[in-house]
């Protein structure tokens, strides 16, 4: 999608991190916006901010683990705007926790709305962008979609997940010449408070009477990462430009798929996960 400015954009997750990043970005670059988030306070903050600034922006609660929801906030784009030219499936959350302890209400909330939420978006938005003949579908991954890590078992599943439904989508759209390209964020540490916000929104029936000891050391040390982590405006920045170019892959700390590189040294040389 050459063209942004005037275009109409959808930021799932926008109210914060990466996703007002986003927002920011496609702001700077002249398009009409629908920011969706479940934090309303944030979500008034975002919409106030990104209009003082000359733009034009709606604002919506969303749960993008609900399918109706997903309609309805495409209901209300169309309303609003006549028309969408961009999605960007951004909402994640994550909570670290061994697999042989996490509680299966976990596994299904993280699922439902890492996976399940970009999953619904494309089944929603892919239709009516079509009908524009041009745009394009990005979802947020992470390295965590390509390189699985301990302590993370439903994340690095909802976001294998991302990088397979992106990528197969991509060679859909380019096997019937559609006009939409679809892309793939895969970040490494953002200074964002995802860990903060999962734990906050997550459903009372999920979390067990004590997480355990290593799970709130993990959980320390990855938001010790993200708060030095590169700012999101940056990886704002970078998604404007991979959609602008039509690229598939946008990695934020490319050095990082060295670990992707190692994990298939291993695999060629002795069928080991990791080589020593």
């Amino acid at each position: 999608m050459k063209q942004l400015d005037g275009r109409v954009a959808v930021v799932t997750g926008g109210a914060s991190g990466i996703g007002l990043g986003m927002a920011r970005a496609f702001a700077r670059s002249g398009m009409h916006l629908v920011i969706a988030d479940l934090d309303d306070g944030a979500l008034q903050a975002a919409v106030a901010e990104l209009e003082a600034g000359g733009s034009q922006v709606m604002g919506m609660r969303c749960d993008v683990s609900s399918h109706e929801q997903i309609q309805a906030l495409a209901d209300a784009t169309i309303a609003e705007y006549g028309a969408v030219h961009l999605l960007c499936n951004n909402a994640g959350i994550g909570i670290p926790t061994a697999t042989h302890s996490m509680k299966l209400a976990d596994w299904k909330w993280i699922i439902d709305v890492c996976l399940w939420g970009p999953i619904y978006g494309v089944d929603v938005f892919l239709p009516l962008i079509e009908q524009q003949e041009e745009g394009h579908i990005n979802s947020t991954s992470s390295m965590a979609g390509l390189v699985a890590a301990q302590m993370m078992g439903a994340y690095n599943v909802a976001k294998h997940g991302v990088v397979a439904l992106m990528a197969t989508l991509e060679r859909d759209l380019r096997g019937r010449n559609s006009p939409v390209h679809a892309s793939v964020l895969c970040p490494g540490p953002i200074n964002t408070n995802i860990s903060r916000h999962s734990v906050e929104y997550r459903p009372g029936q999920a979390k067990p009477k004590t997480d355990g000891k290593t799970s709130g050391k993990v959980a320390k040390s990855i938001q010790d990462v993200l708060d030095n982590g590169m700012d999101p405006n940056e990886v704002g920045d970078m998604v404007v430009e991979a959609i602008a170019s039509e690229q598939f892959w946008v990695f934020t700390h490319p050095h990082w798929t060295k670990a992707v590189q190692k994990m298939l040294d291993a695999m060629n040389a002795d069928r080991s996960l990791t080589r020593g």
